[in-house]
């Protein structure tokens, strides 16, 4: 396992399907919704370690603390970008983590996810 903390991802992706909300009616045209890009967030953070996982292990989110601070259109291209920030007793891996339409921010925070065993008890 070699977390490498300052190491960088960005993931692509298109506003469409579950990650849009129109907030049960009340906005005239379908926008990314704040868990949709959460979602995209964890996303890419998980993407970016996957390949250091040791055998039989994966990592599961369990604190974010993000501003959606701008609204991306059905259809919208973004990315995701995540930095991996610090790694804590070689398990808890602590994300800055940004969403963008072009150059403009949609959404920022930190994500922290847990690595944990997935392999069957014997």
């Amino acid at each position: 396992m070699a977390f490498k903390a300052g190491t960088e991802r960005t993931e692509e992706f298109r506003v469409e399907g579950e990650l849009l909300t129109d907030v049960d009616g009340t906005l005239p045209m379908p926008v990314l919704s704040t868990p949709g890009m959460i979602t995209m967030m964890e996303w890419a953070a998980a993407n970016l370690v996957r390949d250091d996982l040791p055998h039989g292990h994966a990592t599961v989110g369990f604190e974010v603390n993000v501003r959606h601070v701008g609204g991306a259109l059905e259809g919208a291209e973004c990315t995701a970008t995540v930095r991996l920030r610090e790694v804590i007793d070689g398990r808890k891996l602590r994300f800055d983590v940004e969403v963008k339409e072009g150059a403009r921010t949609i959404g920022v925070g930190t994500h922290e996810r847990r690595l944990i065993s997935v392999a069957p008890e014997v």
